[in-house]
């Protein structure tokens, strides 16, 4: 007989992600789009004002280096397209006229979108965006490697080795 092992967090935060990235893409193919679900941090972010990748970045929760690379993949796909900034340091990034055209045709989806997880969430008896976001400060505040450090002073399997 086999002992079942629950999934642990990690697992079950990657599941519900691709869950959900899987039923998005599944609504995109559906529109008639081809998209990709990573895109939409990005364009969220050009639509209420980010200009740069930091600012994107910042808006997001997601690091440059995912960023970056979503950005150049947008690029290719002709949905922005880069320039300099007057100061030289960075660039912008904006929409081209083909990424507005997808911009204006998923926003009312993007609502849609919300009111499932709201309806998700009525299901669920949770409100899980709230519980993620609130696990993310926490996190923030004290990251996860610092939690299982003291995880490990406090556990009792530890003291008996004592």
């Amino acid at each position: 007989m086999t002992n079942k092992t629950p999934p642990g967090l990690g697992e079950l935060l990657r599941y519900v992600g691709e869950l959900i990235d899987g039923g998005a893409e599944e609504d995109y193919r559906a529109m008639g789009l081809t998209y990709r679900p990573r895109y939409t941090p990005v364009l969220r972010a050009l639509s209420a004002g980010a200009e740069t990748v930091t600012d994107i970045t910042e808006r997001s929760k997601l690091t440059q280096g995912a960023i970056s690379q979503t950005v150049s993949l947008m690029q290719k796909d002709g949905l922005v397209e880069r320039r300099g900034l007057d100061d030289g340091r960075k660039s912008a990034i904006r929409l081209t006229r083909q990424g507005q055209k997808l911009l204006a045709t998923l926003e009312p989806h993007w609502n849609v979108t919300f009111e499932a997880i709201r309806a998700l969430e009525r299901e669920i008896g949770r409100p899980l965006i709230e519980t993620l976001s609130d696990a993310a400060a926490a996190l923030e505040r004290s990251g996860f490697h610092e939690r299982l450090m003291e995880a490990r002073t406090k556990s009792p399997s530890r003291k008996r080795k004592s």
